[in-house]
């Protein structure tokens, strides 16, 4: 975990809160003004300032399932609001994009709480409580549970 953490750039301390607010902004700014508007909250922002930005490029056999690559940038959900909105609709809370695992098949959200979801074609999953639970569940090839309906 440690290596695969140190080789993506992250190490302890890490804050991009520049970066981190350069991202809600454009988030903010995307769409017209009748256009579903993308949510940006503390949580959010804690998640893209400590890790946004982080580039895993995995591949091979984990613990349950294969690994693959994901990318920490909340700009890869840009396009993407009403998805996050209809499923935070669904879940009694607010979504923000986090990024994205195998180069855009499936989209990474978090909520108002920092718990972090993975959608794709084939539904919704929970990654973990916290952005650093769901990288640990991607690194190490966990089993995510899917979101029943």
């Amino acid at each position: 975990m440690a290596a695969a953490l140190k080789q993506a750039g992250w190490h302890p301390g890490r804050w991009q809160i520049r970066q981190a607010e350069a991202w809600a902004d454009e988030l903010l700014g995307y769409g017209g003004a009748e256009a579903v508007r993308h949510e940006v909250f503390p949580a959010a922002i804690e998640a893209w300032a400590e890790f946004g930005g982080l580039s895993f490029d995995l591949a091979g056999a984990g613990l349950r399932m294969a690994r693959t690559p994901f990318l920490l940038d909340p700009l890869c959900g840009l396009h993407q609001p009403r998805t996050l909105a209809d499923l935070g609709r669904a879940l009694g809370t607010r979504l923000a994009p986090l990024g994205e695992e195998l180069y855009g098949q499936a989209l990474l959200a978090v909520d108002e709480e920092a718990r972090v979801y993975s959608l794709d074609h084939t539904g919704e999953y929970f990654l973990g409580h916290s952005a650093d639970q769901a990288i640990t569940t991607l690194l190490l090839g966990r089993t995510p549970p899917r979101l029943d309906s």
